[in-house]
């Protein structure tokens, strides 16, 4: 929702450089980095429940501070404390997705968890861009401020723990408290199992992931990737349409539509399909009473990684030629669709491989991504030089070259 009324914070902050309003969009993502990597460990060692709902109130309170602030360095750093808030969703639904479903049922939940955060940056410039043509960019923050705390009353009254160590620890507890009897005890309990080890076992596990792990290093890879596009394409969409179709904020951010279409697309083919292909190969590849192999997860990723390449270069030659705009529209559309079913791919097979500990598998890869997009839409204005059509051709063989690897 920021983007479209970036122009206006820089005139009422005095922010003059394109480097320092772009900071202001990507530092919100650049905390993605680093909250996960608290928040999801923290979640696997006290539960899902408390995180949600603390992290949610720290994003409401810094989200508050950015609609308040009053000169460009107080907005960014709300921004950056405001996105370590709202990173733990990004971690927590992995590991709640693993608690609640088989291995058989991930995918639909999967496909409908993993397109929330893509859809946002999506959606959000349409609703921002009308509030900061009618009313003021403060209105922008308020807004979500507003909505953050009908989540956080809702969060408060109905949400329920998920993890079952969390849930058998509280059991534990109650049945201690009831009969009496300390010597009860969980299959998660461990002799030497103190609360300072456990602490610092969870907050390294990330790290040893990405750094151990190479298929979380390579998964990892892509994303970014993925993820760097996405928000190269997102901090300039705007500009381009006002640039070369002349066209209102307002009716600006309504062009996002499209990459909104393409991710329901790419996630209506990835939970129809994602599911299906899983139990058909267990079915042919595995003997009876297996469980199925996460690998089964990333076969989608092959059509997503060929309509990624074909959209860009839809959407870059199309607004370099200045055809009707439905032509730049059509090939973020492709885009979008591609780029889900990807990145579902990702999540689906990170959660199937890492299960109880999906949220640190998933922030492991979550850093690399975050670091993308908070750093790509810095050079937009430098790649921007080479034109619509030169910035995406260096996109897509970077990309090609990446796949190579």
């Amino acid at each position: 929702m920021v983007a479209p009324a970036l122009a206006s914070i820089g005139e009422t902050l005095h922010i003059d450089s394109s480097l320092e309003l772009a900071l202001t969009l990507s530092i919100f993502v650049a905390a993605y980095a680093v909250g996960p990597l608290f928040w999801g460990p923290i979640s696997e060692l006290r539960g899902r429940v408390i995180v949600l709902q603390v992290s949610n109130l720290w994003f409401l309170c810094f989200n508050l501070g950015c609609a308040l602030s009053q000169n460009k360095s107080s907005m960014i750093a709300f921004r950056f404390l405001a996105g370590i808030g709202g990173s733990a969703p990004l971690v927590v639904g992995s590991g709640t997705i693993s608690d609640m479903f088989q291995p058989e049922e991930r995918g639909r939940a999967i496909s409908v968890y993993s397109v929330a955060p893509l859809l946002g940056p999506a959606l959000g410039p349409i609703g921002g861009g009308w509030i900061a043509e009618r009313t003021t960019w403060r209105w922008v923050f308020y807004s979500t401020t507003i909505a953050c705390g009908f989540v956080q009353v809702a969060a408060l009254l109905f949400l329920k723990e998920t993890y079952a160590p969390m849930i058998l620890e509280r059991k534990k507890k109650h049945l201690i408290k009831e009969t009496g009897n300390t010597e009860l005890y969980t299959a998660y309990d461990h002799p030497d199992r103190t609360f300072s080890r456990t602490l610092g076992i969870a907050l390294t596990r990330p790290f040893r992931l990405l750094f151990t792990q190479p298929i979380v290093m390579f998964l990892a890879a892509y994303m970014t990737y993925l993820y760097g596009t996405m928000y190269l394409v997102l901090s300039t969409f705007s500009g381009l349409f006002e640039k070369l179709y002349h066209e209102a904020p307002g009716y600006q951010g309504l062009n996002y539509i499209s990459l909104a279409l393409g991710l329901f697309i790419g996630t209506h083919i990835c939970a129809r399909s994602q599911d299906r292909i899983y139990t058909a190969l267990k079915r042919q590849r595995c003997k009876e009473g297996q469980p199925g192999r996460p690998e089964f997860r990333v076969p989608m990723m092959v059509p997503g990684a060929i309509l990624i390449p074909i959209g860009l270069l839809i959407y870059s030659w199309t607004a370099e030629s200045k055809t009707h705009w439905i032509g730049p529209n059509i090939g973020a559309c492709i885009y979008t669709t591609g780029l889900i079913m990807g990145y579902q791919c990702i999540q689906g097979y990170l959660v199937g491989s890492y299960a109880q500990y999906a949220a640190s598998a998933v922030a492991a890869a979550t850093v690399t991504r975050s670091l993308a997009g908070f750093g790509f839409p810095l050079f937009a204005a430098d790649i921007d030089s080479a034109g619509v059509a030169g910035a995406c051709d260096i996109v897509v063989i970077w990309g090609q070259d990446e796949g190579e690897e």
